[in-house]
């Protein structure tokens, strides 16, 4: 560690000439809207996940609420979900007109406790809405088997787990394959694939599939591509209220290289995961995150648990001011201002550690470029504080 104490950041998206040259390549194209780009990205990202479609969207927000509106979401319905997540999660439900209904996280991890689900239910539940937070799978076999068993559909947000897989039937599944109804998925910066901004959502249902690709395109009924390409003239038609939820192919051509890097940065992530947690093991008031047996996560990020006595925003500031950048932990909606309204959601039952999870934890630096010696930096820092603070406190 070089003894200037450089920034360490939260996050760094990992792109070099490769994703440089892809953009140059197709701005020397002359198409640079959504075209023969998105849909070689769309195919790749498909097999990749093993995914019968995968249609690609402006980002994970805009993926979400087509999600929801395919399986009919509308006014005044209610969609089971946290509160402890991006609060993109909870408004793409009220962009629907619905209204989302907070369930509490696990104790020992950051999402959905399966276990609160069916007490949540009223006959006006639509869907159930779970996250795979910060990368790590939730535990979607028996979230899928209660929407199953009570005809409610799944939808996966899926916007950090690019890359993250789940032991489901004796086999090891990517997330993204179909195991709910709907798998969303983001590009943002922040995540271990990105395509500066951007979103992608698989499915198994091929009507669904076909409404994402109508709607994201102002509900025109003939492609870009298609009447380019037609030899007699074509006009189209607007048939149903739509969006402009395209992704470009400047976006799609970045995407491509990104996705062939994955294995690899995945990998990286997982090392540097593993050596944070063999690093902090000597701490023990700090509680590091943990894979469930059926789970293997990408690692978008690494979050820890503080103790009670060790204050999140002091930790935070202390860190920084070694050069050592943090995040507070994961958001949760129904506390925002957005959410004071009692009628903007619905609160199943009490949410005390998603509140705990928000208030005590914080989220260290993890990025593929990362060095072994900044992940020990990072843990010798977490040691001295933990000491000095331990010891204030008597």
């Amino acid at each position: 560690m070089n003894s200037a104490l450089p920034q360490i950041p939260v996050a760094k998206p990992f792109l070099d000439e490769e994703e440089a040259e892809a953009v140059r390549r197709v701005i020397l194209s002359g198409w640079v809207t959504q075209g023969p780009e998105v849909a070689a990205f769309e195919q790749q990202f498909a097999d990749f996940v093993d995914a019968p479609h995968a249609c690609a969207v402006s980002n994970c927000t805009t993926a979400l609420h087509l999600a929801l509106k395919a399986v009919g979401i509308g006014a005044g319905d209610e969609v089971i979900t946290v509160s402890h997540s991006f609060i993109a999660t909870a408004n793409a439900i009220r962009y629907c007109g619905a209204v989302p209904v907070f369930v509490d996280i696990e104790v020992d991890g950051f999402n959905i406790d399966p276990e609160l689900i069916e007490a949540a239910v009223t006959p006006r539940t639509k869907a159930i809405l779970c996250v795979h937070q910060l990368g790590m799978p939730c535990d979607l076999g028996r979230v899928v088997e209660i929407g199953r068993r009570l005809s409610i559909p799944v939808i996966e947000d899926a916007a950090c787990a690019s890359g993250s897989e789940i032991l489901l039937e004796g086999h090891w599944r990517k997330i993204g394959k179909p195991h709910g109804d709907i798998a969303c998925f983001s590009f943002h910066p922040r995540k271990v694939v990105t395509t500066g901004d951007g979103g992608m959502l698989t499915t198994a249902n091929a009507d669904y599939d076909r409404k994402f690709r109508l709607w994201r395109q102002h509900g025109m009924d003939v492609t870009d591509t298609v009447r380019h390409g037609s030899r007699q003239v074509i006009y189209e038609s607007y048939p149903e209220l739509g969006y402009n939820y395209r992704m470009t192919d400047l976006q799609a051509a970045v995407g491509r290289v990104q996705l062939a890097r994955l294995p690899a940065l995945v990998s990286k992530r997982r090392h540097l995961a593993d050596l944070y947690r063999e690093s902090l093991r000597d701490i023990p008031w700090l509680e590091t995150p943990a894979e469930p047996a059926w789970a293997r996560s990408n690692w978008q990020s690494y979050c820890i648990k503080l103790p009670p006595w060790l204050d999140q925003r002091n930790t935070m500031q202390a860190l920084l001011d070694r050069g050592i950048s943090t995040r507070r932990g994961i958001m949760n909606a129904h506390r925002e201002v957005a959410y004071a309204d009692k009628a903007s959601h619905r609160v199943a039952a009490k949410l005390g550690h998603s509140v705990a999870a928000q208030e005590g934890a914080i989220i260290l630096p993890l990025f593929a470029q990362m060095m072994e010696d900044d992940v020990l930096f990072v843990a010798a820092a977490l040691r001295d504080l933990c000491s000095d603070r331990q010891a204030a406190a008597g």
